[in-house]
């Protein structure tokens, strides 16, 4: 696009954007008002707005606390393999299957026999 089309539609955008905003400012400024006069009031009796937003609609208060007991779900700890080579006697201890030896002993012995190796 050439940098005189680009300009073109950035202020065809813009025009746009502007056209939009002067559509939603009557019904948008009584609330801006409002929202401006409680800051101003709140700063001025040094409340905070939580406690306004709580006194108006309580049930903030029940989201708020189940948020905050919700936990993230932890993973399950994962237990300690113990695989012993019966052919020269090696042994790997390993949490997961992403295990250099191990990878090298499954793609000789085979995957089923080599799981046949773990120690009790």
């Amino acid at each position: 696009m050439s940098l005189i089309n680009e300009y073109k539609s950035t202020e065809a955008a813009i025009k746009e954007l502007e056209a939009r905003l002067a559509a939603m400012k009557p019904g948008v400024a009584p609330i801006i008002e409002i929202v401006d006069l409680v800051k101003s009031e709140c700063a001025d009796k040094q409340i905070a707005l939580r406690d306004i937003a709580l006194a108006l609609c309580p049930e903030l208060a029940n989201r708020s606390a189940k948020a905050a007991v919700t936990e993230k779900a932890t993973r399950k700890v994962r237990v300690v393999k113990v695989y012993k080579n019966p052919h020269n006697g090696e042994v790997v201890e390993t949490k997961g299957g992403n295990h250099k030896t191990l990878k090298e002993w499954k793609l000789k012995w085979g995957g089923d026999v080599v799981e046949g190796w773990v120690q009790k």
